[in-house]
């Protein structure tokens, strides 16, 4: 069964790994036995994190990658696989956000947000894909949230992306799949990282948070270790167009328990 898991010989390119889950799932992946592309829109700020992939025996190679430029994502998407001969699996991962009630969003925060969320997404998926497809293989890993298949104030134009990012999914799924190309979503729910930081020195919000996940605790970054293997393994080869919510179940919709009566 443990081999279903093992990637070791494969190659995995995780866009967005300067810093947050990105990392972690990078992280994951190396343990399992992948080697790494790192991305990064300044590929120097990876030289940290390059050598921490290689102390665990994993060759790494890190790229430029702006999601809003097109010609910077064929340059990585070639670069990553001139440098390994192969990609055998995207996370596609690099994000951003902005945090604003509806009526105070900018059109150029609209653009921003989806241009990198959904446009960039989409096409790092493209350039990539025509690699998977010459060796009829390959697993693709967009990553969501809870908000692409739940709404949440002040994230109208986020939501946006990562409800697109499912439908995106289901239908590179199937346009894909003829090529022995898998294509799913990895949804997490409310973890910590250093887009929402802010959001969790909020002891009121955080307790308010909690009360509505039935496993009653925010996630912590390795509880996603097993669903970034599983996708991106041979353990997941007949699983494909679905989107997999890793939120300690905040998604089954649990409400805030009422106080109770004195």
């Amino acid at each position: 069964m443990s081999g279903l898991f093992d990637l070791t010989g494969q190659v995995a390119i995780v866009t967005g790994t300067s810093r947050g889950l990105g990392q972690y799932f990078a992280r994951a992946l190396a343990r399992a036995g992948a080697d790494l592309v790192l991305t990064s829109r300044d590929r120097k700020t990876l030289a940290p994190f390059e050598a921490e992939i290689s102390a665990l025996g994993r060759r790494s190679v890190s790229l430029d990658l702006d999601l809003r430029n097109q010609e910077s994502i064929q340059k990585m998407a070639a670069a990553a696989h001139d440098s390994f001969g192969r990609i055998d699996i995207l996370v596609n991962n690099a994000g951003c956000n902005v945090r604003k009630p509806a009526l105070e969003v900018t059109w150029d925060d609209w653009n921003l947000i989806l241009d990198t969320n959904l446009r960039g997404s989409f096409f790092v998926a493209q350039a990539v894909a025509r690699h998977m497809i010459e060796r009829k293989y390959g697993r693709i890993i967009n990553v969501g949230s809870v908000t692409s298949v739940a709404g949440y104030a002040g994230l109208g134009p986020y939501g946006a992306s990562r409800g697109g990012i499912r439908q995106l999914t289901m239908s590179l799924a199937d346009d894909w799949g003829k090529f022995g190309i898998t294509v799913n979503t990895l949804a997490p729910g409310w973890f910590r990282t250093a887009q929402n930081k802010v959001m969790y020195e909020d002891t009121e919000w955080v307790e308010y948070l909690t009360e509505r996940i039935p496993l009653k605790r925010p996630g912590q970054p390795d509880d996603l270790d097993g669903a970034i293997v599983f996708l991106a393994s041979e353990a997941s080869r007949y699983v494909t167009g679905q989107t997999l919510l890793v939120d300690g179940g905040i998604s089954t919709g649990a409400m805030r328990a009422l106080p109770k009566k004195k």
